[in-house]
């Protein structure tokens, strides 16, 4: 199956230019972040997410569900392929709760070539998924709250996010490109793995007008501005209930199964 541009841009609200150019990535890649939702419940319903073009339209555009990394930068890489932008995909190690040595290159992003320079897309990446392209020479820019920078050590590029409470390193990547092969291994482990977190914990993010929302476990987070309110989901009906008020869809949750939520096994 060949990509339904039409399809995508109306999933994703975009009325703009297509000219490859940093204007229309800025663009596209902050409504794709503000439109399509981070999410792991297919992982956690025991249904290991697909990479193939076919699959990632039928989940991300027409059931205006959400996904993981893999998902996101696959789709949106071939989205800029289309329209004519000169992108590779990339491999991280994400770091912000493990050491880089025990952290398995399980994050995928993209960069983009312009005539401005080369810029970092990461249109997965979370709760802190940044919504603007990260320039590769340093520069800074922010995105809501959180401010990215990408840094570079010996080898490898850091992905740096101050938050209005701390400094965090994002992922670490040695910039060299990787190829669909390299992602469907990584994904098998990321979607089967027993050690995997995506394997044993709900994470879900969606960006709102005035802010975003996250689910980690049962803990559901609303962030507006600077302040943050928690409150614990009750039970599947209620996860449910919050998928289609806050994630814009309806799924049947009652098989979900998270073994860091053990009563819910």
């Amino acid at each position: 199956m060949t990509l339904d541009l039409d399809a995508y841009l109306d999933r994703i609200g975009w009325r703009g230019p297509l000219a490859p150019d940093l204007a229309t990535v800025s663009g596209l890649l902050d409504r794709h972040v503000m439109t399509i939702p981070f999410e792991n419940l297919d992982v956690l319903l025991g249904r290991p997410p697909r990479l193939d073009l076919d699959s990632l339209q039928a989940k991300l555009v027409r059931a205006r569900r959400g996904g993981y990394c893999y998902e996101h930068a696959t789709l949106f890489a071939a989205v800029l392929d289309r329209i004519g932008f000169t992108i590779s995909t990339h491999s991280a190690r994400v770091t912000l709760v493990v050491a880089k040595s025990a952290a398995p290159r399980t994050h995928m992003f993209l960069t983009v070539a312009l005539p401005e320079g080369t810029f970092v897309l990461d249109p997965g990446f979370g709760g802190i998924t940044p919504r603007v392209p990260v320039p590769v020479d340093g520069t800074p820019v922010d995105s809501g709250e959180n401010q990215f920078r990408l840094v570079r050590g010996t080898d490898e590029l850091v992905l740096e996010v101050r938050t209005p409470d701390k400094t965090v390193n994002a992922w670490v990547s040695s910039l060299a490109r990787d190829y669909p092969v390299d992602f469907e291994m990584a994904n098998h482990f990321t979607a089967t793995h027993p050690s995997s977190p995506f394997t044993r914990r709900l994470m879900l993010r969606a960006f709102t007008e005035d802010g975003r929302i996250t689910i980690a476990n049962r803990d559901v987070t609303r962030f507006r501005g600077p302040g943050a309110e928690t409150t614990k989901l009750a039970d599947r009906k209620q996860l449910r209930a919050t998928l289609a008020a806050h994630f814009g869809f309806d799924l049947d949750v009652e098989a979900i199964v998270v073994p860091d939520i053990p009563e819910w096994t």
